[in-house]
């Protein structure tokens, strides 16, 4: 550049290169601000109204018809085009509302859609209607802080990803003086109807404010929205309602492009194994979401985990005469073993890298894992009902938090009170890393959950892992396969008969396409007296260097890349899947508060099938919702949907896991699902696991 002239800055900023450069406008947000959704059928008529639908039974909770008495006999609502309807009901339909929207917990892509998709119909119905966005998700609500939603602001943010036009936040409406607050600013703001956009915990608040606000004739509707696909609605004879929420698409497309990606690293540079981290909390949708668009080597399924049988170690135990309790369900330490073993069979054949694909939540299903979790949130729920404070407020360091544990196991042993810690739990406790210790012993979310989230499960996992690899490679079992072909050059090259080395170097110098060494080989002192008890060298002579070559190239080393996949994915632009679905989902959230209902969630059924095919249905929360402790006390919630171990969709998986770990010569099976594509066909239109677990229903 000294030869050169350089431009001014006020110029070079002029230039339209620059000015394309430095602008947050690019063709690709033009596109999906001009993109226009597809309306359903019904929505394509006049009016809608809602016909109950009495194909679909529920297990109601005794305890959720007596807290929600006046919304548990609500019934599923089918949303049905209608064009001439009586004047009546126009009027009713037609007349100016006024709608609260507001966003809670995690964002995910699509959320603008539902705002977009409910401005639209509501405007359309009567142009005197009018929409506020709670700021900062339910905090909005309590302290009353709102915007009006405009025309202008929903263009700006249509088909965009995030919950950046109103923002978000994971307070819960779930005491007397906060659901008092919300209804004052309800009141204030004169709202018809209310519409919470949330998860399990969101739509359960949804209920209870529902339930709470029906005397002030205030609707309220909640929408279902979590990547981690743990909102699946079924009725008691398993008909489904709800097959996934919005989000998790967008999410499973993102984190599946950039983990195929690191597929092709691995298997261009051929040194590292690839651990990823999936989001998820408990649940392993997205996990297994990930394996059938990728074709990852190992993907753990937590939910899979639970059912494990160690057969080897009953029949072990049997003969001995007695029980190994420690057979049932995964422990740490075996989960970490069948790792292993993934690696070794393929260092075997010369494949000394690839990819594991590891769900968030996967300690809550390791069985002492899962003991320690339950005990260490009871002791801590115990001590701040007891002592009226906060246990890590108490005990800040991990020090004093162990010390606090200490004590109460010699309590137990000394016979001065029980507890339900013990010293058997203590010795194994202290068996842990420091690290794992803390993050068992964190503080526990709003509910009073573990959070999965905040610990380092990919790093418990691998340490483990890596200890016993040092332990395979030293009995000689953990060798990287050798070549035939590489092999016979090498010797070739350096004048060496590969004939009179391979049958003393290699166990299978037969026909194998990898040769590997023998397992009393493991170092060049092992190596060398191996030669000289065959008589190919003396004590004098040098190992010579092609065979030197040939060993050291058969000396595995286990490097690790650690990934981990969530904010990335939940912040991401939605597919043209979740743009259609939540814009649907925000015209059923009108359709449902003009027709006066309240306590429902708005759903979509059919989502695996072709888009004329889908149904906008409302949804009764109440019938959904069971106890479940929290923090200690049993509560009414929504219930979770994990992966189902004899879904279609896992038996597929579980069917080609073989094939994936391609612990065999050849290629790996890899699978490029490529990046996520607004414009233009994309080969995922919607998830695969929606798609096979549908196939159970055929």
């Amino acid at each position: 550049m000294k030869n050169k002239d350089l431009i001014s800055i006020e110029e070079l900023l002029k230039n339209p290169e620059v000015e394309k450069a430095a602008s947050n406008i690019n063709q690709e947000l033009i596109e999906r601000r001009k993109y226009i959704p597809p309306k359903c059928d019904v929505f394509t008529s006049s009016y809608t109204v809602l016909k109950d639908n009495d194909d679909f039974k529920f297990s109601i909770d005794r305890e959720a018809r007596k807290q929600l008495p006046d919304i548990i006999i609500n019934k599923v609502q089918s949303v049905v085009g209608l064009e001439s309807p009586e004047a009546s009901f126009k009027q009713r339909y037609g007349k100016k509302y006024t709608i609260g929207i507001v966003f809670s917990g995690g964002p995910a892509p699509g959320g603008h859609n539902v705002i977009a998709g409910l401005y639209d119909a509501a405007k359309k119905t009567n142009s005197e209607t009018r929409i506020f966005g709670f700021i900062l998700g339910p905090d909005g609500i309590i302290e009353n802080e709102a915007i009006e939603i405009t025309g202008p602001l929903v263009d700006s943010y249509r088909n965009l990803g995030g919950f950046t036009m109103i923002k978000t936040g994971r307070t819960k409406i779930d005491t007397k003086e906060k659901i008092a607050l919300s209804r004052e600013t309800c009141k204030s703001l004169g709202l018809d109807a209310l519409v919470i956009v949330g998860g399990d915990d969101s739509n359960t608040n949804a209920a209870f404010l529902a339930q709470e606000l029906i005397q002030d004739r205030i609707q309220v509707i909640g929408v279902p929205k979590t990547i981690d696909g743990d909102i699946q609605v079924r009725d008691a004879q398993e008909k489904v309602l709800c097959s996934m929420s919005f989000g998790f698409h967008t999410a499973a497309r993102a984190f599946a492009n950039a983990i195929s990606n690191l597929c092709t690293d691995s298997s261009s540079d051929v040194k590292y194994w690839h651990i990823c981290k999936v989001m998820g909390r408990v649940a392993s949708h997205l996990a297994l979401e990930v394996a059938l668009q990728t074709h990852a080597n190992m993907t753990l399924i937590g939910e899979d985990l639970s059912d494990y049988i160690d057969h080897e170690r009953i029949q072990k135990a049997e003969k001995q005469g007695t029980v190994d309790y420690h057979a049932y369900g995964m422990t740490l330490r075996h989960l970490s073993r069948v790792i292993c073993d993934g690696i070794v069979r393929r260092a075997a054949v010369g494949k000394n890298f690839g990819v594991i694909v590891i769900p968030e939540g996967v300690l809550e299903f390791i069985n002492e894992i899962q003991i320690f979790i339950l005990k260490l949130n009871t002791i801590i729920a115990e001590y701040n009902r007891t002592h009226d404070t906060n246990f890590h407020a108490d005990f800040p360091i991990l020090e004093d938090k162990l010390e606090y544990l200490r004590r109460m196991a010699r309590f137990e042993r000394e016979g001065v009170s029980f507890s339900i810690w013990n010293t058997r739990d203590d010795e194994l406790f202290n068996d842990i890393p420091d690290f794992f210790q803390e993050g068992l012993l964190m503080e526990r979310d709003s509910h009073g959950n573990f959070q999965f989230s905040q610990v380092k499960t990919e790093k418990v996992l691998m340490d483990l892992v890596k200890d016993y690899l040092n332990i395979l490679k030293e009995n000689g079992t953990y060798k990287i396969g050798m070549e035939k072909s590489y092999y016979r050059k090498t010797l070739e090259k350096g004048g060496l008969d590969p004939d009179d080395f391979g049958p003393i170097l290699f166990k299978n110098y037969d026909d194998s396409e990898f040769y590997l060494i023998i397992a009393s080989i493991i170092s060049a002192k092992t190596l060398k007296q191996e030669l000289e008890k065959e008589g190919v060298i003396s004590k004098e002579i040098k190992i010579p260097a092609p065979v030197e070559k040939i060993f050291q190239k058969s000396v595995p080393k286990f490097k690790t890349q650690i990934h981990f996949y969530g904010y990335d994915g939940r912040g991401n632009d939605p597919t043209r899947f979740d743009c259609n679905y939540t814009y649907n989902l925000g015209l059923t959230v009108f359709s449902l508060i003009a027709n006066g209902s309240t306590g429902q969630m708005a759903a979509i059924m059919n989502l695996e099938k072709d888009f004329s095919k889908w149904e906008p249905i409302g949804i009764p929360i109440a019938p959904l919702m069971h106890l479940e402790e929290r923090k200690g006390k049993l509560a009414l919630v929504l219930e979770k949907s994990l992966v189902d171990v004899n879904s279609a969709s896992f038996r597929v998986v579980k069917a080609f896991r073989e094939k994936w770990l391609a612990a065999a010569p050849g290629e790996d099976s890899y699978r490029r699902p490529g990046p996520i594509r607004f414009a233009g066909k994309s080969e995922e239109d919607r998830p695969i696991t929606l798609v096979l677990n549908a196939l159970d229903g055929d």
